[in-house]
């Protein structure tokens, strides 16, 4: 379905985006120190004949740099979520750059939250009638908490409006 262009106002947006606590510059700097660290032993051990141990040191460096640059990858998602007086509008971008865009009707979408024992918001779900989506799923108990509340609250003010 292609995207639309408008002009009015939203009640409502959000983009949500995961937290990212290294960059990927830092990723760099993190695998160049773990190449140096392993590459001064591993040098000194190649050199005295210990190859396989020299051999293990430079798989672990590449593991190190494989499992950092596949959490940045996760680090890419995106979604957007629009509030219109007539419509509800989800583009969730993915790890590998595809969109997918999910309309509603605000008047028939409801927001459920789900809660654990300490009354935290575990999901954040809208559903309309059997369609059900799943918001933020990357986001922090206490950052769906506030999602949900300024979604929850923009939701009924796009009720009352038309």
């Amino acid at each position: 379905m292609p995207m639309q262009a408008t002009t009015t106002q939203p009640l409502f947006s959000a983009r949500l985006t995961p937290h990212r606590s290294l960059s990927p510059r830092g990723v760099a700097l993190v695998s160049g120190l773990c190449l140096v660290f392993a590459l001064l032993p591993g040098l000194a051990l190649a050199s005295i004949g210990l190859w396989p141990i020299a051999a293990l040191m430079l798989a672990t460096v590449v593991a190190i740099g494989s499992a950092l640059y596949l959490s940045l990858r996760e680090g890419k998602k995106r979604e957007q979520v629009t509030l219109w007086h007539d419509q509800l509008e989800w583009v969730g971008t993915d790890a590998n750059g595809v969109r997918t865009l999910r309309r509603f009707n605000p008047r028939t979408a409801r927001l459920v939250l789900e809660r654990d024992a300490d009354e935290k918001t575990v999901a954040i779900r809208i559903r309309s009638g059997k369609d059900e989506l799943e918001v933020g799923v990357f986001l922090h108990s206490d950052d769906k908490s506030s999602f949900a509340k300024a979604l929850g609250t923009a939701l009924r003010k796009a009720r009352s409006a038309g």
